[in-house]
């Protein structure tokens, strides 16, 4: 079966300040795709919203899952329907181990239960410990990783391969990597595309959210979007992530500065650079 997010026309606040001006995207399995955009488009708070972060608020237009109105639902109801965010920023949570970690959050989605370790149902531990080892092995990680406390004194590195990892436990429907290249030295780049790519196939679409081009030489998407002032200006194949390689941001912005593209007016709204 192939799923798919599709987008249409949508519109979403920060805080009563309007970022997403219309967004359209449609995401299927087995496909890679690609938004960029300079800081302050709205590529994060697409990315938050999609999932559910409750500080986002949809204002106008659609989305759904596999038909499934995504936006009426909460953000755990999300992950369960098969949709998975690879933070920007992941936080550390000190005294919680990533094998504990990964058993109830892999039982909770499985089990379609809720996420508290006294009623969830967990996976047997040997069942768990068996699918864990042979997902670290595929992805190159040392087991001790596994015993270590999600993300506390993790590197930079270390924090974006423990997001992968999640993924490969988790084995969502559609995946959303929101900046993973983001403070990343080109080695741990390298590595962050390479476990990607061994996680990529038929049954996982996947939306990658970056600045830059350098990330996407290892996942090389079907599909390349340009994201400004909150919605999506072009679309194409690799060779748009090229020529922004080449030409940077600055023909994109000087092409779209003055236009509204649904008004034809001139457009002076400016967005904040934190999104």
């Amino acid at each position: 079966m192939q799923h798919q997010l599709i987008i249409n026309d949508l519109h979403a606040s920060v805080n009563d300040e309007e970022i997403l001006t219309g967004v359209d995207l449609t995401i299927r399995s087995g496909e890679i795709h690609a938004l960029m955009g300079p800081n302050g488009s709205g590529k994060s708070t697409l990315a938050n919203l999609l999932t559910g972060h409750p500080s986002y608020k949809a204002t106008s237009g659609t989305v759904t899952f596999d038909g499934q109105d995504l936006i009426e639902l909460e953000a755990d109801e999300r992950a369960k329907l098969g949709l998975f965010l690879a933070f920007q920023y992941p936080i550390a949570i000190p005294g919680v181990t990533m094998a504990n970690f990964l058993r109830l959050a892999v039982s909770s989605i499985r089990n379609n239960g809720i996420s508290d370790s006294s009623t969830t149902p967990l996976v047997p531990m040997r069942e768990f410990r068996q699918e864990l080892r042979q997902k670290m092995k595929k992805l190159g990680i040392d087991e001790s990783f596994a015993r270590r406390y999600l993300n506390d004194g993790f590197s930079g590195g270390e924090k974006k391969r423990a997001e992968i990892l999640q993924l490969a436990m988790l084995e969502p429907k559609i995946a959303i990597l929101d900046e993973t290249d983001s403070g990343l030295d080109i080695d741990a780049v390298r590595i962050v595309g390479e476990s990607v790519n061994q996680l990529i196939g038929p049954d996982l679409g996947v939306l990658v959210i970056t600045h830059y081009p350098r990330l996407l030489s290892y996942i090389k998407p079907d599909h390349v979007h340009i994201i400004l002032s909150g919605r999506v200006v072009e679309s194409g194949g690799w060779e748009l992530a090229e020529r922004l390689e080449a030409e940077g941001y600055d023909a994109i912005r000087e092409k779209y500065k003055e236009i509204d593209l649904d008004t034809q007016e001139l457009y002076t709204d400016t967005v904040p650079a934190s999104v």
